[in-house]
């Protein structure tokens, strides 16, 4: 029995040395590496803890609220999905902003310059219902 195994292995073994190399098909990929310093994404915020998050203005007044994050293939930025308008989540509009537009001070996001009436006058966004 010992002695069949052996003799399967080693057919295996001489069959894939023997059949040539194996290409994956599709279009060659490259990959460009570059090192990141893990303590300084350790002061960074995760999306998980952003997402939910209440949107201020200067004056502390409550503009919006973050319901999601898009990176787009072309941009490499990420973009807000703000909730703006509307009472208690009914009637609300999604409006997007750059993130980097947004800045966190004192653990809150503010968005300076902004007010309730100035994201209601923003395109409205849609999410796609593929996505």
């Amino acid at each position: 029995m010992a002695h069949s195994i052996r003799i399967l292995a080693g057919a295996a073994l001489l069959a894939a040395l023997l059949s040539g190399p194996a290409f994956s098909q599709g279009a060659p990929q490259t990959i460009t590496l570059m090192k990141v310093d893990p303590a300084s994404l350790a002061t960074g915020y995760r999306t998980s803890k952003v997402v939910g998050s209440t949107v201020v203005n200067e004056a502390n007044e409550t503009v919006g609220t973050i319901d999601d994050l898009i990176v787009t293939p072309n941009e490499k930025v990420p973009f807000a999905v703000l909730s703006v308008g509307g009472f208690l989540g009914m009637g609300a509009r999604y409006v997007i902003v750059p993130f980097n537009s947004l800045l966190v001070q004192d653990k809150q996001m503010v968005l300076p310059g902004a007010t309730k009436d100035s994201l209601e006058a923003l395109p409205e966004f849609k999410y796609d219902t593929g996505s």
